[in-house]
């Protein structure tokens, strides 16, 4: 049933011509990605039998020492072809069958002679033969053999507790297998019912991206100004925007040149004015103080002193007329302001909008060719959607999904009439492994009140009541033993060669695909057809499809269309050829003409006015003689301390009109100092950052001038000679970006189709749920440790019985006993049977005693 449930599925997915589809890309800013919605399915592709698989794989291995032969592949393919004649190849079953043969043959053996011997021997104890008789014959070695044979029982008790615990466990996974079943084919039936219901959604996702890329593509050629215009222009960046940026430069320096010029001649001017101004201040203090020393006051001896020292120091009190003879720079602030007239910042502005402008020119004059590729675009939608319609997919699905539900209906059917034979199986099982257990019970609890009612000071006939019970449930163990046991293995020898049989003709050659082979057996299945599934599914038999690939390929989820290899009768790849549906878009780009004619960077003006600047004359002034010159004082000697040196000098002269005219002077010096010499500090201070700019923007101008000029030049001639390959280039590149969505896309569908769409894992796993896990791990496994541990029990049960009846005649109460006539001749053994429990006293007066050698007791 299970086979035929994985045979159905599979040859029903044959009949059907499958394909599928991917997901939408879930990042639209980055490169197109697709990812195929995978469905989960519930049912496991592995199986695992847990704690109890050691025991499964024990009696694989006493399988394989009994059946050790090769798969009878020619055999099997002779029965299929119907040329099988059991008169003529019945040797080549049988040398495969040898070891199971031999097996049933000692079964049957078994079966036939234990009820036989256990008649006779039943009619033999009831004429006091076999050890009927309850009488104990005295040996030396009897209490060494009363334990071996105690020991050796025990023994074989636990090996037979042993095979009848194998029996319990295998009958419990009997118990509930079939809800198990139920389970696994419900999850089976669900998993292909996934499958098909996921068929036409992955189509409609392979439609669905052709929009998605579409959106892509449209998106790009709508920012055809960024994409093309900026790839032209980020081609040009690295050799234009330095000579612009370094224009610029230029630019500002002049605008900042023409200011610190600016700021230079009105500084020298102040400075000029300044010097000729503290030079007349200064003037007319000098001539003050020399009126007052002309006063009658300094005549005197004590004041002499003081006012020549004044009067010496009268020659500091003049302005540096340094100053005044610094040259202006009228002339080349007129140069520079000439220079600054024309704007060469503007011009340079125009350069970059005349560059950055190219994107817009770009949009511009490829408006029409991107509407033509469009539409190319949405005519290639047209023929997505006409290749999905192609596949036959809809009406296979349909059909197929009818049979499910009939396999389905039918396997439930027989899931109900299968639970209550299992039903059956299960009390039969549970029946035959109490009946193991009660005998072996027997013989446990002979054994038990054998050995703890033993006496070894008692003679066999007054031996207790413990150890005679002992004796009689061996003896009951016996007898159940003969009644039961031949039974039991009739059971043995049924399960034996069925599970054992389907084990190595099924189980075995399917996990080893020895069995798919067979089927792939050219001509096997049908005379006509070399490849029996190719035949259905293609109606092509030469073409080799096989068993064996279609389950590996399901096994490693595959696609249907690759693993049916339906590109025999609708070839995806041609339907789909990239350059058939692209050459159209590639023709369109190749035909795009953009031109970019009229780039300029600087023109002429603006070139003549950097010409002019750097002929400007700043680079000529001397800069040293004005930073020299700033940096000395206005004055020549330091109006600040001069005065509070004056007014030292003059608190050394006596109170009156002289000593305050000094002072007088004293502060206007430091009012002059404060008012004047500060301020002129001050301009000193900015003439020399102005000079410092200026030095500074007139080194090397000529020179730097004259780079800009020739880097200009190269730059505008690269332009001019160069743009129109650039636009080719970038032209190409763009064409391909757009381009390679739809080619990325298109191998995207060829691959999703051939390889991803409809994995047919779940037919797989159903073939393997139906035969590896159903048939194999639910039935095969179980039956066989069934049959491997009864059958065990039931086999030592033949040396169990034997020990039992020799061992029983140990523990149970005898009817008569050895005796001896002259006790008096034989004292060493008086004195041995005294330390056995026997006395003298008690030989006399027994039933029939017979003579025997003096020895121990049995």
């Amino acid at each position: 049933m299970a086979f035929l449930l994985a045979a159905l599925l599979l040859l029903g997915l044959c009949g059907n011509t499958i394909s599928g589809g991917e997901s939408p890309p879930t990042d639209t800013s980055g490169p197109l990605h697709f990812e195929l919605p995978t469905s989960k399915y519930e049912t496991p592709d592995t199986y695992k039998a847990g704690s109890i698989g050691a025991l499964f794989q024990m009696v694989h291995i006493f399988l394989h020492m009994v059946q050790p032969n090769d798969f009878p592949e020619e055999s099997i393919r002779k029965i299929i072809r119907k040329n099988f004649d059991l008169s003529t190849d019945y040797n080549e079953i049988a040398y495969y069958e040898i070891g199971i043969i031999i097996c049933a043959f000692l079964g049957l053996l078994f079966i036939i002679l234990v009820p036989v011997v256990g008649y006779f021997f039943s009619i033999c104890r009831c004429c006091n033969k076999c050890g009927g008789k309850m009488h104990q014959r005295e040996k030396e070695n009897g209490p060494f053999q009363r334990k071996c044979f105690a020991v050796s029982l025990l023994v074989i008790c636990v090996l037979i507790s042993i095979g009848i615990l194998y029996g319990f466990v295998a009958n419990h996974q009997v118990r509930h297998r079939i809800k198990r079943t139920q389970k696994l084919v419900v999850s089976n039936f669900k998993d292909l019912r996934t499958l098909l219901n996921e068929a036409p959604q992955q189509i409609d996702y392979i439609v669905a991206q052709f929009n998605t890329t579409k959106v892509r593509a449209f998106s790009d050629l709508d920012g055809i100004h960024s994409l093309l215009g900026g790839g032209i222009l980020e081609r040009l960046k690295p050799k234009v925007i330095p000579v612009l940026d370094e224009i610029q430069a230029i630019a500002t320096e002049i605008k900042e040149t023409k200011e610190a010029l600016e700021d230079m001649s009105q500084n020298l001017q102040s400075l000029k004015d300044g010097s000729a101004q503290l030079s007349s201040s200064l003037a007319a203090v000098k001539d003050s103080m020399q009126e007052s020393l002309r006063s009658p006051e300094c005549l005197l001896p004590q004041i002499s002193e003081v006012c020549k020292s004044i009067e010496s120091s009268l020659s500091l009190l003049e302005s540096d007329p340094g100053l005044s003879s610094l040259p202006p720079v009228d002339k080349e602030l007129e140069n520079v302001n000439n220079v600054f007239k024309n704007d060469l910042s503007g011009l340079v502005q125009k350069g970059y909008t005349s560059f950055n402008d190219i994107p817009k020119r770009v949009k511009s004059q490829t408006t029409p060719v991107v509407a033509e590729i469009k539409n190319v675009l949405n005519n290639l939608g047209d023929t997505v959607n006409d290749v999905a319609k192609d596949i036959p997919i809809q009406d296979s699905l349909s059909e197929f999904s009818g049979r499910i539900d009939s396999v389905e209906r039918q396997v439930h059917q027989k899931l109900h009439k299968a639970e209550e034979i299992d039903s059956y199986w299960w009390l039969c099982g549970l029946i035959v492994c109490f009946l193991l257990s009660l005998i072996v019970t027997f013989f446990y609890l002979g054994l038990l009140c054998g050995i703890c009612g033993y006496d070894k000071h008692a003679t066999p006939t007054t031996r207790g009541f413990v150890s005679n019970t002992g004796g009689i449930f061996l003896m009951v163990g016996v007898g159940l033993s003969f009644l039961f046991c031949w039974i039991v293995m009739i059971l043995v020898v049924v399960s034996f060669v069925i599970g054992v049989n389907v084990e190595k003709l099924v189980c075995e050659p399917y996990a080893n695909k020895k069995l798919f082979r067979i089927l792939d057996t050219p001509y096997l299945l049908n005379k006509n057809w070399k490849y029996y599934v190719s035949g259905m599914v293609l109606k092509k038999s030469d073409i080799e499809l096989t068993f064996e690939q279609i389950y590996s390929d399901c096994k490693n989820s595959r696609g249907i269309y690759s693993t049916l290899r339906l590109e025999n009768r609708f070839n995806i790849s041609d339907s789909l050829d990239i350059q058939k549906h692209t050459g159209n878009i590639n023709s369109r780009f190749e035909n795009m003409d953009v031109k970019l004619n009229g780039i300029v960077l600087l023109d002429e003006a603006g070139s003549k006015i950097l010409q002019d600047f750097a002929n400007s004359g700043i680079d000529k002034i001397e800069y040293s003689t004005y930073l020299a010159q700033s940096k000395k004082s206005p004055g020549k000697v330091n109006l600040l301390s001069f005065s509070y040196e004056l007014e030292a000098k003059a608190d050394h002269l006596p109170p009156g009109q002289l000593k305050e005219s000094m002072k007088t002077n004293a502060r206007t010096i430091r009012a002059i100092h404060e008012q004047q010499v500060v301020p002129m500090l001050q301009t000193e201070n900015n003439l020399q950052q102005k000079i410092k700019i200026l030095k500074h923007t007139s080194k090397g101008l000529s020179g730097k001038v004259t780079k800009i000029l020739y880097a200009l030049e190269s730059v505008q001639h690269f332009i001019t000679n160069n743009i129109s390959s650039i636009i080719v280039e970038e032209t190409k590149k763009y064409g391909r970006t757009i381009l390679g969505y739809f080619e990325h896309y298109l191998q995207w569908v060829e691959l999703a189709v051939t390889e991803k769409m409809v994995s047919c894992k779940p037919v797989a796993t159903a073939m393997d749920s139906a035969i590896k896990v159903i048939l194999c791990g639910f039935v095969v496994d179980p039956l066989n440790l069934f049959w491997f541990g009864i059958g065990k029990a039931t086999f030592l049960l033949l040396p169990a019985l034997i020990i039992a009846v020799k061992l029983a005649k140990y523990y149970r109460r005898m009817d008569s006993e050895d005796v001896y006539e002259d006790v008096e001749t034989v004292p060493m053994k008086n004195m041995e049977n005294g330390n056995n429990g026997y006395h003298k006293d008690h030989l006399y007066g027994v039933h029939n005693p017979v003579m025997t050698s003096p020895s121990h007791y049995q």
